[in-house]
């Protein structure tokens, strides 16, 4: 029953990592870069969501929509401030770029919230989840929700990019931004509209990852994002599918390392299959493989 139970719990950690992972992959996949300051993102999510529900007194539905409203501007204006104008930079420009990025939003954290950690109260708290094989396996509400809205977003978000107009723009800028302008599609209201539902789905998975862990600090979404960035290279980064694969394989494995290796080594041990997987496959698990001329 142990393992079941470490499984699901796996299941719905890596489910985070892929809701994360998705914004990483989405803009890579697009704009060919790497926005380091994106679990930065995460966290301004989650607190915008304890502010609304805590200090407002507004229910859990309510600051959810607040977070997602307030991380889709924040995704655009940092996109058009400090990633817009380095279009054509080199990539360790861009690289920088996101890393002061990304300690800009920590310390403006730090100003705004403070150092003290704080009580993320779950969004899902009147739910006492559910109890199966006559009480010997209990799943909690926030690992229900967790999985359920990984699923709905990744199923959402297939059809976006294969059914509606500005999906198929996203696939066109993604394989060639000049022939894709010259067909009439503007480039970077594409690349904007990338980050702004990247960074929605960031504010969701900071939420759900404070229901689960329910301490909150200005450095919360560090950890989980570089474990989320390196989810999206296992899966394949450019790939949705991936991004969802190399998630929940990377909650599974960190779980299971946790629960029968060493706590303190299952971070080792993620990074480490990481390695194994890029040495034999390195585009990651759905990545393609792609030729070029010299």
């Amino acid at each position: 029953m142990n393992l079941l139970l470490n499984l699901i719990n796996g299941i719905s950690l890596g489910s985070i990592y892929a809701i994360i992972a998705l914004g990483y992959t989405m803009v890579y996949g697009i704009a060919k870069m790497l926005n380091f300051a994106h679990g930065d993102v995460i966290m301004v999510g989650a607190y915008i969501c304890f502010c609304t529900v805590s200090y407002l007194s507004l229910p859990p539905a309510a600051g959810i929509l607040l977070a997602m409203l307030v991380c889709t501007v924040l995704g655009i204006v940092i996109e058009r401030l400090a990633y817009k104008p380095l279009r054509s930079a080199p990539s360790l420009a861009v690289l920088i770029t996101a890393i002061g990025v990304s300690y800009f939003l920590q310390n403006a954290a730090l100003l705004i919230w403070k150092s003290d950690p704080k009580v993320f109260t779950s969004v899902v708290d009147g739910w006492p989840g559910l109890t199966l094989f006559g009480g010997q396996l209990r799943i909690s509400a926030v690992t229900i929700v967790t999985i359920l809205a990984n699923i709905v977003i990744m199923i959402a978000l297939t059809l976006f990019t294969g059914k509606t107009k500005m999906g198929k723009a996203m696939r066109a800028v993604s394989e060639d931004k000049g022939a894709a302008q010259l067909m009439g599609i503007n480039v970077n209201s594409t690349i904007s509209l990338t980050f702004a539902i990247g960074s929605g789905l960031a504010a969701i998975a900071g939420v759900l990852l404070c229901s689960a862990y329910p301490t909150l600090m200005p450095t919360t979404g560090s950890m989980p994002g570089i474990k989320a960035f390196t989810a999206a290279v296992l899966g394949g980064i450019g790939s949705i599918p991936g991004a969802m694969l190399g998630g929940i394989l990377l909650g599974v494995i960190e779980i299971f390392a946790k629960a029968y290796i060493s706590t303190q080594l299952s971070d080792a041990i993620v990074f480490a299959v990481l390695i194994v997987v890029l040495l034999i496959k390195p585009t990651g698990l759905l990545g393609k493989k792609i030729n070029e001329k010299v």
